[in-house]
């Protein structure tokens, strides 16, 4: 019988505990089961008209052809008009590519930048994807630790004391998925110190969460408090989050025209080059008003000041207010160690969420996944209704929790 071997690059990572939850959800939909997913970070809001128009407009001309690798020049340049209006940057076309996303995106340029042995610092709690992308290169994920008690932000020393000779890059994600943690111009300009001290770091920024942000807060990227690190700093972004168009597919990324030849270079290879329609899309979206994207941040905060305020109300769960994003990231500590009605011990996250996926149909993420435990993601990016019935389903799991088999 025949055998043949897989990459064993596979063994170097695992696969994403986000996907894995989702699908074992969507089973369990398939089954007839009412489900309360918290697990996905997608808008429950629809795709806005003006942007869906832009799509059909292009269908009708015709606008269904490859594009350049690194999108069309349309694109690039609302992209560009984009940096400058919103972030005060200034990116030449060559500097900016476009496309399938920015997980994508994100892959190629480590990819470009990192090799077998390098290490590549993340803060902790940090995406999935962030770690998964950085193993399958051959890098090594090193985790700063950002604990609850700090925001979930890392401090300057602890990134300091991270840091080795085999170095090679900083991811930072503000505001952050899964905790929505914001930093601010003080937090950015005293991590751009420590990152001066070593002028051989390249330093990537996932800014996809930027017009997420609560609480009359305005969002900054680190080249705003620290152009001078513009040469070793690419900027990732995306269409996704903010304008509920995760399914269409259009990331961006800015940077020096060395990396980004490079990663052009890889994206020929290995992508192709993103929808047509989809860049369209984007286009219109980047160009026009935020008025959608304000009220889905009303909304969410709205949302945001609810949840906190039940899950803190829950015996052994405690929670605090995100900054951005559409996340919280409660910490489960309390309930560990408890015993659900069946006599199976709560032992860690990824039981405590085991436990409200099976007996209570609630989703929700273990911290584990995102190397900081125990906590757990909630996505807020749910409707109202099954937002509240959801939550009051985990107050009901804990309460009905033991501390004795």
């Amino acid at each position: 019988m025949s055998n043949p071997a897989l990459s064993p690059i596979l063994d170097l990572f695992k696969p994403s505990a986000i996907a894995a939850t989702m699908a074992l959800a969507a089973r369990m939909r398939a089954d007839g089961r009412k489900l309360y997913d918290f697990s996905t970070g997608e808008p429950d809001f629809d795709t806005p008209d003006h942007i869906k128009q832009a799509a059909i407009e292009a269908i009708n001309r015709g606008q269904t052809k490859y594009s350049p690798t690194d999108g069309t020049i349309a694109v690039r340049e609302a992209v560009q008009r984009k940096f400058k209006h919103d972030n005060g940057l200034i990116f030449a076309l060559q500097q900016i590519v476009v496309g399938s996303g920015a997980k994508p995106l994100l892959a190629d340029i480590i990819r470009t930048l990192a090799s077998d042995g390098d290490e590549i610092l993340l803060a902790a709690p940090c995406w999935t994807s962030h770690a998964g992308i950085i193993e399958l290169s051959g890098a090594k994920p090193i985790y700063v630790t950002a604990s609850q008690a700090q925001g979930f932000k890392i401090t300057p020393g602890a990134l300091a004391d991270a840091l080795t000779a085999r170095s090679r890059a900083v991811v930072l994600c503000s505001p952050s998925n899964p905790s929505g943690a914001t930093y601010s111009d003080i937090e950015l300009a005293a991590i751009a110190e420590v990152l001066r001290l070593r002028p051989d770091l390249w330093i990537i920024t996932d800014d996809l969460y930027e017009h997420i942000v609560f609480d009359g807060r305005r969002f900054r990227t680190i080249l705003n408090v620290a152009p001078d690190l513009a040469d070793r700093t690419v900027v990732v972004n995306g269409v996704s989050k903010a304008y509920a168009m995760t399914g269409w597919r259009i990331g961006y990324a800015a940077g020096p025209p060395k990396l980004m030849d490079a990663v052009r270079k890889m994206m020929s290879q290995a992508a192709g080059c993103p929808s047509s329609v989809s860049q369209a899309a984007a286009v219109a979206a980047l160009d026009g008003p935020l008025d959608c994207v304000q009220a889905f941040v009303a909304a969410y905060q709205v949302r945001r000041n609810r949840t906190v305020r039940a899950l803190n109300q829950f015996p052994g769960i405690s929670c605090i207010s995100p900054e951005g994003a559409f996340y919280v990231y409660p910490s489960c500590q309390g309930v560990i160690g408890a015993f659900t009605a069946k006599g199976e011990r709560i032992d860690s996250s990824t039981d405590f969420a085991r436990y409200l996926l099976e007996e209570w149909s609630v989703a929700v993420v273990p911290g584990a996944a995102f190397e900081l435990d125990p906590h757990f993601r909630i996505s807020i990016a749910t409707a109202d209704a099954d937002l509240d019935e959801g939550i009051a389903r985990i107050g009901r799991a804990i309460s009905a929790l033991s501390r004795h088999r």
